[in-house]
């Protein structure tokens, strides 16, 4: 998982335009993110990696949902830089459970963002497709790296955890430790797609930093260096009115927390 690692500052990475609605965590990069029926006055959102929360990842089938927390980050502007302090009231939802995501509900609206020049990236409503170009935008260190989804997996294991229909980048995209969270843009359209979330360090398989693809067969493929994503389509179904959570509504199929399962889907005690 690509969380900041202080020798994994690269010597060169100088900023370039196009941060509008980047965000800078402490740990990790974001984006404002909205859908595209949100409403100007609903609270804001920011997006990133279930690992990048601050209280700790995660673990398998864990799903937190509403937890209350005041995190502070850095709103970037269109030139790279900070535009605006941003304060969470919550995490709305964070998983690492077939999925590696995290949103966080702030204090403010999209509306009161865009008067400082604070406008909200889109998600997509629809999976990324093969081929697509893409940018995966870092807010962490202002630094912009442009691909393509070179192949949509059937299943990512790294340790303990296990992500479905991720994104493997083209080799262009070799992003670093603090890139987690860093939104990916469809450049064409210029909506969020995924979230950048880890990559292989070093060709071992399934482990920590060394994330391995499996087939439908189970068949288990290594490819060191190579970095990869998790699709966020799957939120807008998700949200509801007030740029809230509702597990229940139609075609949401992101991971629920085992309290809100169907007995007959709840873990074994």
């Amino acid at each position: 998982m690509l969380v900041l690692a202080l020798s994994a500052v690269p010597a060169s990475a100088a900023p370039a335009p196009g941060y509008t609605g980047i965000v800078k965590l402490s740990n990790c990069s974001g984006a404002l993110v909205r859908t595209a029926y949100s409403r100007d006055t609903d609270p804001a959102l920011v997006l990133t990696n279930g690992h990048c929360d601050e209280a700790g990842e995660p673990g398998p089938g864990d799903v937190v949902l509403d937890r209350a927390t005041r995190r502070t980050m850095q709103l970037l502007g269109a030139d790279g830089d900070q535009i605006a302090t941003l304060r969470s009231t919550k995490l709305v939802y964070g998983t690492m459970t077939d999925t590696d995501v995290a949103l966080y509900q702030l204090d403010t609206s999209y509306e009161r963002l865009a008067r400082v020049g604070g406008k909200a990236l889109t998600l997509a409503a629809t999976p990324a497709e093969p081929g697509t170009r893409i940018s995966v935008v870092s807010g962490y260190f202002r630094r912009t790296w442009t691909c393509s989804v070179e192949r949509v997996l059937y299943s990512l294991r790294e340790a303990d955890w296990t992500w479905k229909n991720s994104i493997r980048y083209t080799p262009e995209c070799d992003t670093i430790h603090g890139t987690s969270g860093s939104p990916v843009v469809d450049q064409a359209s210029g909506e969020v797609v995924g979230v950048n979330n880890t990559g292989n360090d070093d060709g071992y398989s399934c482990t920590l930093n060394n994330p391995c693809e499996v087939d439908e067969q189970g068949n288990v493929t290594v490819l060191e260096g190579r970095a990869y994503a998790q699709q966020t389509y799957l939120l807008v179904p998700c949200l509801g009115p007030a740029s809230e959570i509702v597990l229940d509504q139609p075609d949401c199929r992101l991971p629920r927390p085992a309290a809100l399962m169907p007995p007959s889907q709840a873990p074994a005690a």
